[in-house]
């Protein structure tokens, strides 16, 4: 699939403004002078790259840029899918009542129209755009911090860990930005005649619990977002190095941009069916204990036992399977159009090539 594409990609008269005109073989050839103001070598050779770059790596404009970056992705996506969201939660939560994912739309807009599939768009939109700037941005901070700690040889050879410890830190200060957002989502959407909106439920919460309310709910949002974004990110960058070691026919240098991006929404998507498994318990009892008043994280794991513990997987495959691809592709699409350094898939330093001769 991919050989083919990448074949009619590269011969398309429309691939690229840049494609050089080729005059009588007669004719001299004359070594193209800069023109001012115009980029005229190829985007993928690294002198052209680290011109269009907008700042330099590591540097604290490259994090806020990149915080940016996981704010669209985040936001817009998970705002995106909160119809299934909602269907999904309600199956975690009533089972009895919402059977599977199609009736569970059936029903909930043959009670509340088509207007309900939106119930909590809006928390969802903060939450999420506060959990986007922080997983992404912190990750790539604490990438670069952790690999300067250990050095370049060990941040080579034990990349998968390195890509773990950052994003499972990254992780969890985004859930102290979301978990709020979440728990008001949550009752909006599980809880009939709780609230209509987020103006309406956040007084509602603080008269009846408290600010205790908006983080009951912290300590299994930990346990199913770190995990899912260990996953995410550790998953997704050696998908990424696989594609283009094994299935991608050129090196990652000689693709476009739009090729690039074609290998980051699969590599998310493969990335997003594991985090799905391996987060969905955690994700269950979060719903179940936000919907449930002065229930913990253990008495709502014990009533719903183990087989309870995997309701709406189906969905939440989908739904996780499809975010994380549009997540990763919306935010290397941000680093394109901002100009923000991509580095491409770590290769061995040349200090560990010659211990091996």
């Amino acid at each position: 699939m991919f050989s083919s594409f990448f074949e009619t990609a590269r011969n398309s008269p429309f691939r690229t403004p840049l494609t050089m005109a080729r005059c009588d073989a007669a004719a001299p050839v004359v070594d193209p002078q800069p023109v001012e103001g115009r980029q005229i070598a190829a985007a993928a050779t690294p002198v052209a790259q680290q011109q269009q770059d907008s700042c330099e790596f590591g540097s604290s404009k490259y994090f806020a840029l990149c915080g940016i970056g996981g704010i669209l992705s985040c936001g817009t996506t998970h705002t995106f899918v909160v119809p299934l969201d909602l269907v999904k939660c309600r199956l975690q939560v009533d089972q009895a009542k919402y059977k599977n994912l199609v009736h569970g739309f059936k029903v909930t807009v043959a009670e509340e129209g088509a207007r309900g599939l939106a119930k909590g768009w809006f928390p969802t939109l903060l939450g999420y755009s506060a959990q986007g700037l922080c997983k992404f941005g912190l990750y790539e901070v604490f990438k670069v911090k952790y690999a300067d700690i250990i050095g370049e040889e060990n941040a080579y050879l034990y990349r998968t860990s390195l890509y773990l410890a950052a994003s499972a830190s990254a992780e969890f200060f985004a859930d102290i930005a979301l978990a709020p957002f979440e728990a008001a989502k949550v009752k909006i959407q599980t809880i009939p005649g709780f609230a209509n909106n987020f103006r309406e439920a956040v007084p509602k919460m603080l008269k009846e619990e408290g600010v205790n309310a908006f983080y009951k709910g912290l300590v299994p949002l930990w346990m199913r977002q770190i995990p899912y974004t260990m996953m995410k990110f550790a998953c997704f960058e050696r998908t990424v190095e696989l594609l283009y070691k094994y299935v991608v026919p050129k090196p990652r240098a000689d693709c476009t941009k739009g090729e690039q991006l074609i290998v980051t929404f699969a590599a998310g998507y493969i990335a997003g069916v594991f985090c799905a498994v391996v987060s969905h318990p955690a994700d269950v009892v979060v719903s179940k204990l936000n919907q449930a008043k002065g229930a913990s994280a253990i008495s709502v794991a014990k009533s719903l036992g183990f087989s309870g513990m995997w309701n709406g997987l189906t969905p939440r495959i989908i739904m996780i399977g499809t975010l994380t691809a549009l997540q990763w592709f919306i935010y290397d699409g941000v680093k394109v159009a901002l100009g923000i350094p991509r580095p491409p898939p770590p290769e061995m330093p040349a200090s560990l090539k010659a211990k091996q001769h």
